[in-house]
């Protein structure tokens, strides 16, 4: 009940700071301005010149208009505020992309400018104050001086309002945002220059607190985790034009995280699908590494909770660790023991995805566990939600809490043994699964385990046997394949062939104890308007005993031709 009144207390702080730091702005000029680092893409560019907005899942066709009407109260409503869009006009960079975004700016003034609106929050403050600050020539040329002057006494309120609400801001990226904003418009912006040591100082503690010893952050947001090293990167490459030392827990924690979202990436370059991040903005992860300046990525071990093999052109990462809890857990899924395997450039066995940006039924159907590359019991997630009363989020409330993994060197390969508990208080089994991967990437052995530890685990899956009348527990193993990818039954149903359009063929196969079929699947991928439809194999069955095994495995039967083969050094490698 603390936590409830600490977080209204803290959203009317930051309404009623809002609306005083609004109209005590002092800003009137740019002391210096840093260079713009954010990537956009001209094709979406044009697309909002045209009046075509693509965000949050949402097609916006907004002809003339500006978008804040059209989102009011919707899921793309606070990606809008944050300006993000910003980087995409200024990716096309004409006159017509000018006149856009300036025209937007100015409704946004015109309805929010005072402090009103979704858009104070320290987060997403701190994303706007970057976008308009290094943006500022784009958007500021040719503007009449009075119409600057409104910009920059807005600049000036939004950096006050970060000064004193920052705080109030969630721990983990948002915090990140709002220090990173902060310091951006102090070193920017004539008048605020006392403003930047206290936010320098702030970032370098949440460096030191957020940034785990092995570059990780509570969320086990890959996706997260890149946005939080380009902010980093961002303020470092800031303070150093500004004339000012880089502090030593900044440095530090770019050196942890860089070698971590190394070993989150894939062979194709893309990020790891888990906890509710994606593969990452096109170009981000490249840019963020290479102004990272931290050559190398982690050894053995676990990165973020993340175990990562890697055989030839073929890369799997799995989740290896509980999930996230408590606030951290929000976009939290109940993916433990899920993986995902990419060959060379191209997704073969993936999660489906956040489903976020497609609403909440979307949104929370991602979260569950069948929707992940891994076993499930009975429809039974093996980490369940509940709503924390307060903000209306779905945190993660009960699931595994002893997650095992260990690597093993085979005379041929890698061996990856996991093993979680979370069915073990309800249905009083443990799943424990085996992984194989040979040198050469060309072979996957698995192995899916249910069973009973102790005796109080067989009284507990005795008493669910008798309310299912000893019909058995039924399971499923899902591995939910790439929407390129395609399927379809071989060898009488006894097998299944995945074609990629690289030209590789790989073959699925079991052991004959379950039962396979080929099912429908969706893939959620941000920045699209629907879901896109895919496939997964499924091997099904039912748990009559103390203990139950299935063996599969997924093998490369035809090789990529040469004339399409991509001989770029593979993904995680030290060449970046």
């Amino acid at each position: 009940m603390r936590d409830r009144w600490t977080g209204r207390l803290a959203r009317l702080l930051d309404r009623v700071e809002a609306r005083r730091s609004a109209r005590r702005g002092t800003a009137a000029a740019f002391h210096t301005m840093p260079e713009p680092r954010t990537v956009g893409h001209f094709a979406r560019g044009r697309q909002i010149v045209a009046g075509n907005l693509l965000i949050g899942g949402e097609l916006l066709q907004l002809g003339a208009e500006a978008p804040w009407d059209a989102v009011s109260g919707r899921p793309a409503e606070a990606e809008l505020h944050g300006f993000g869009w910003l980087d995409d006009l200024a990716a096309v960079g004409d006159s017509r992309a000018r006149a856009r975004a300036q025209d937007w700016q100015g409704a946004w003034l015109d309805r929010y400018g005072g402090g009103q609106g979704p858009g104070w929050t320290p987060g997403l403050t701190g994303r706007r104050l970057i976008r308009w600050i290094t943006h500022a020539i784009f958007l500021l040329q040719g503007r009449e001086a009075d119409a600057q002057q409104r910009v920059f006494r807005s600049l000036g309120g939004q950096t006050l309002f970060l000064s004193r609400r920052w705080r109030s801001a969630p721990p983990g990226l948002p915090r990140f945002e709002a220090l990173t904003g902060l310091i951006y418009a102090a070193l920017a912006l004539e008048g605020q220059e006392d403003l930047a040591a206290p936010a320098i100082l702030a970032l370098s503690r949440e460096c030191i607190h957020q940034v785990d010893g092995d570059g990780g952050i509570a969320s086990r947001n890959p996706e997260d985790l890149l946005e939080v090293l380009t902010l980093l990167t961002w303020a470092a490459e800031a303070l150093d034009e500004a004339g000012r030392p880089v502090p030593e827990a900044i440095a530090a924690a770019i050196t942890r995280i860089a070698p971590t979202l190394r070993a989150l990436r894939h062979a194709d370059g893309g990020l790891a699908r888990f906890h509710g991040g994606g593969r990452g903005i096109d170009g981000r992860l490249e840019q963020a590494l290479s102004a990272a300046g931290v050559r190398g990525r982690r050894t053995g071990g676990l990165a973020m909770g993340f175990a990562r093999m890697q055989g030839g052109r073929t890369t799997l990462i799995a989740d290896a660790a509980p999930p996230p809890r408590g606030a951290v857990s929000a976009e939290a899924h109940a993916s433990t023991l899920a993986f995902e395997l990419t060959s060379a450039r191209r997704p073969v066995v993936v999660n489906c995805g956040s489903g976020r940006s497609f609403g909440p039924d979307w949104r929370r159907a991602g979260r569950a566990t069948p929707s992940h590359s891994t076993l499930c019991i009975d429809g039974v997630s093996s980490a369940r939600l509940a709503d924390d009363g307060e903000t209306g989020a779905d945190l993660i409330a009960d699931g595994p809490q002893a997650v095992q993994a260990e690597w093993t060197a085979l005379a041929d390969g890698t061996r990856l043994e996991l093993s979680h508990d979370g069915w073990r208080r309800s249905h009083g089994l443990v799943h424990a699964r085996t992984l194989d991967l040979g040198f050469d990437g060309r072979g996957l052995v698995g192995e899916e385990v249910l069973t009973t530890l102790t005796k109080a685990d067989e009284t507990v899956f005795d008493r669910v046997m008798e309310a299912e009348k000893l019909a058995g527990l039924r399971w499923t193993v899902r591995f939910h394949l790439h929407p390129e990818v395609e399927a379809g039954l071989d060898l009488g149903g006894h097998a299944v062939s995945l074609a990629l359009r690289s030209g590789e063929i790989w073959v699925f196969r079991q052991d004959g104890a379950a039962r396979m079929t080929l099912e429908k699947s969706v893939y959620l991928e941000s920045g699209r308007l629907r879901p896109r439809a895919t496939q997964q194999v499924v091997l099904s069955g039912r748990a009559m005993s103390y203990a139950t095994r299935v063996r599969w495995s997924l093998s490369k039967a035809h090789e990529t031709p040469d004339a399409v083969r991509d001989y770029a050094p593979a993904a995680g490698s030290d060449a970046d």
